[in-house]
């Protein structure tokens, strides 16, 4: 089951299931062709839809989406975000991101941040050079920098820790 909030429409309730979708208990039959990348055809109760995929931010469970050409903002609660809603815990508590770590090894060429100072999500952080690219390593999370324990020009090893959010 899902809980889709749709931003200034409301919530629905859907569930995927071998008899139909189901969309606020209501049965519906649904046909879905992937035309593209990130479009798609759907016939639902014999309306036709086309739909795109704008942005999807698999890890906050958001999606923008257009559909026969208008823009909605969704963001989604799976079981399991239900079931820790049940329980009286609070998703992101659950997924407190604490620090960024070194997805390789690498040489420091850039900090673009300071501690002390609050960043959002994908802001990015610093510049790490591997196999001769350079990776800007983002923030996972909105959060505020409590430390930067690395330096411009060190050479770092895969998983140190590279910044520390504060609590």
């Amino acid at each position: 089951m899902y809980r889709i909030h749709i931003e200034h429409h409301g919530i629905i309730q859907v569930d995927l299931g071998s008899d139909g979708v189901q969309i606020d208990h209501e049965t519906k039959q649904v046909d879905l062709i992937h035309i593209s990348e990130n479009r798609y055809h759907l016939l639902m109760n014999n309306r036709s839809f086309n739909a795109e995929i704008l942005r999807f931010n698999r890890r906050n469970k958001e999606i923008e989406l257009r559909l026969n050409g208008n823009n909605f903002k969704m963001q989604i609660e799976d079981d399991f975000d239900l079931l820790l809603e049940k329980m009286g815990i609070e998703r992101n508590a659950a997924e407190k991101i604490s620090e960024v770590l070194a997805p390789m090894p690498g040489l420091v060429l850039d900090v673009r941040v300071k501690e002390g100072q609050s960043v959002e999500e994908g802001e990015p952080l610093l510049v790490l050079e591997a196999m001769k690219m350079e990776n800007v390593i983002k923030s996972p999370c909105k959060a505020v920098i409590e430390a930067i324990p690395i330096q411009i020009q060190d050479k770092i090893d895969k998983d140190q820790i590279l910044i520390r959010f504060a609590e």
